[in-house]
């Protein structure tokens, strides 16, 4: 049987790739990859002459079949992405689990992640962080799950178009106005900018193009961070919380997420338990 290998390729600088993922390009009999044309840049810059086979979202049902063919009859291919690891949200996962299943051997050829690469950078912490990938598109179920994960005590990491990047912002916005959000675009590249406020700061920078939207987006929202008292409220029920900041003239509405916060729940948790839902 072939080996796959799976390929870390640059995510913007050629430079940044690995001796030994270069020669296991050179040494393969096929490269599969989301885009031909993405890849032949690199393959041309490196002297790679592997034939080129497109597999991409669209047509992974086909290709995976074909490839795992291709395998069984002992031909090595690797497999890369447009940029950064394959597979981390990007296509592969059905060719890797194929693979495994027919007992072909897979082999992993580390290289660069945009998401590690501005998590490092952005200055937030870096010890425990969630890889969200690509948010859904529907306002509703963005918020719905960044309510749910910004509430963690865990850093996000999350990959965004320069179309969607304002979008996705103000639903941060809309959950915690104070929460300091990183930007990273154009990453490794000659006009990369990593950019780290408050997400009402990264809002105004956007609007006055002090941060062009252009160029592929990683937004790193910090995690939340426990209040250091919590003895406090330990003994009262969700009820008498939501009520003891009702008693300081807050809006229900308000006490409710304030109470979410705290507690480390879903807003829509603690309106359901407050409205005997």
């Amino acid at each position: 049987m072939g080996i796959l290998y799976l390929v870390g390729t640059p995510i913007g600088n050629l430079a940044d790739i690995t001796y030994r993922a270069v020669n296991i390009l050179r040494s393969v009999d096929m490269i599969a990859c989301e885009d031909t044309r993405v890849t032949k840049k690199l393959c041309t810059h490196y002297e790679i002459h592997a034939p080129l086979k497109s597999y991409h979202d669209h047509n992974k049902e086909q290709q995976t079949e074909y490839l795992i063919q291709q395998l069984n009859e002992d031909v090595n291919i690797a497999l890369v992405s447009d940029a950064g690891l394959p597979l981390i949200s990007d296509p592969g996962h059905e060719l890797v689990v194929a693979a495994r299943a027919k007992g072909i051997r897979v082999e992993t050829v580390p290289g660069p992640n945009a998401g590690l690469t501005a998590l490092m950078a952005s200055g937030l912490p870096s010890f425990t962080y969630t890889f969200l990938g690509f948010l859904p598109r529907k306002e509703k179920a963005k918020y719905t799950l960044l309510e749910q994960r910004m509430f963690e005590d865990s850093t996000l990491i999350i990959y965004e178009s320069p179309h969607r990047v304002k979008d996705t912002l103000k639903t941060v916005q809309k959950i915690d106005a104070q929460r300091y959000v990183s930007l990273g675009r154009e990453l490794t590249k000659k006009f990369e900018q990593i950019v780290t406020e408050d997400v009402d700061t990264l809002l105004l920078k956007l609007d006055k193009e002090e941060i062009p939207t252009k160029g592929e987006f990683v937004i790193v929202i910090e995690g939340a961070v426990a209040d250091e008292d919590t003895s406090w409220f330990e003994d009262m029920s969700i009820n008498e919380h939501v009520e003891y900041y009702v008693n300081q003239n807050m809006k229900p509405k308000a006490a409710i997420k304030q109470v979410a916060e705290e507690r480390r729940m879903k807003t829509s948790e603690v309106y359901d338990i407050y409205h005997n839902v």
